[in-house]
C-alpha cells in the first residue's frame, strides 16, 4: 500500500474554471499539495474531471466537479446554486476562497478572416464570461479571498492569427485591475497571471505536438524550452498563498522569458 501524502491543511476552497485538464488541473494538483481544496469545472467531458477529483483526493484533499460553460452567460445562475449546493453538502460551509478564471479556447485567424461567430464564442469566454461570472460569485466568495484571471504572453508580443484572442486578454489584464480597486474594500485581492507557449492540448495542441513549432517556441524563450502546465499551476498556488497576501492589481507573466 503506497504511503498517504501528508499535507499542511489551509481550511481553503478553491473553484477552478476549466480544471479538467491543462492549466486548470495542474492548478489544481498544485492546491493540492499546499492544502487547498478545489471546485473544479469542466465542459463535457465528466470523466476527464472525475479523474482530477480522485488526484486531489489520493493527495487528501477534497474536491467536486461541476459543468459549466463559460462562455454561456446565461447558465451562471444555476452554476452558483450547484456551487453552494457542493460548499454546504461537501464542505459544509456558505463561501468559497479562491477564484481562478482559466477556462479558455482559441480559434486562430487573421484579421481579415476572423468571423463574428468565433469573435462572439471568444468574448464570451475570455472577457464576458469572466465578467458576470465573477460578479455572480461575488456574494459567494469569502471577505479576504482571491481572484486570479488567466491572460497570456500575446497581450504583450504578437503572434500569428491570435489579434481577436490576445485583444480580449488585454482586456482582461485592464478588467483585473478595476476589479482589484472595486473589490479592496472587503479585502480581496485580484492579480493577473499570463502564462506563454505551453505544452498542452490547447489550440489543437500546436505547442505539445507539433516538433517545428516547439522548437520555434523553445529558441524565442530564455529559458531554453517551451512551458509545462506544471511550469503555471504552482506558480498560481504560490500567488494564492498566506506569503502573496499584499499583492494586488499585477500582471504576472510566466513564460520563461519569450521574446525578451
Amino acid at each position: 500500500m503506497s504511503e498517504q501524502i501528508q499535507v499542511k491543511a489551509t481550511g481553503k476552497v478553491a473553484i477552478i474554471t476549466g480544471s479538467s485538464r491543462g492549466l486548470g488541473r495542474a492548478t489544481a494538483l498544485a492546491l493540492a499539495a499546499a492544502g487547498t481544496d478545489s471546485i473544479i469545472t469542466y465542459h463535457s467531458n465528466q470523466a476527464q474531471a472525475d479523474s482530477v477529483v480522485a488526484e486531489i483526493r489520493a493527495l487528501g484533499r477534497n474536491a467536486a466537479a461541476i459543468q459549466l460553460d463559460a462562455g454561456n452567460i446565461a447558465s451562471f445562475g444555476t452554476f452558483v446554486t450547484e456551487v453552494q449546493d457542493a460548499l454546504r453538502r461537501e464542505w459544509s460551509r456558505e463561501h468559497f476562497d479562491f477564484l481562478v478564471n482559466n477556462a479558455g479556447t482559441f480559434h486562430p485567424a487573421p484579421i481579415g478572416q476572423v468571423t463574428e461567430t468565433d469573435f462572439d464564442q471568444l468574448c464570451n469566454i475570455h472577457f464576458k464570461g469572466v465578467l458576470f461570472l465573477t460578479q455572480q460569485l461575488l456574494p459567494v466568495i469569502a471577505d479576504g479571498g482571491r481572484v486570479v484571471n488567466l491572460s497570456s504572453g500575446l497581450a504583450r508580443f504578437t503572434g500569428p492569427g491570435s489579434a481577436v484572442y490576445a485583444s480580449l486578454k488585454g482586456a482582461v489584464e485592464v478588467l483585473t485591475r478595476y476589479m482589484a480597486k472595486e473589490l479592496s474594500s472587503r479585502g480581496i485581492t485580484v492579480n493577473v497571471v499570463a502564462p506563454g507557449a505551453i505544452e498542452t492540448d490547447f489550440g489543437g495542441g500546436l505547442v505539445r505536438d507539433n516538433p517545428q513549432f516547439n522548437k520555434a517556441v523553445a529558441a524565442s524563450t530564455a529559458l531554453g524550452r517551451a512551458g509545462l502546465p506544471e511550469d503555471i499551476g504552482p506558480m498560481i498556488a504560490a500567488l494564492l498563498s498566506d506569503a502573496n497576501r499584499w499583492v494586488t492589481a499585477q500582471r504576472i507573466e510566466v513564460s520563461g522569458g519569450m521574446y525578451l
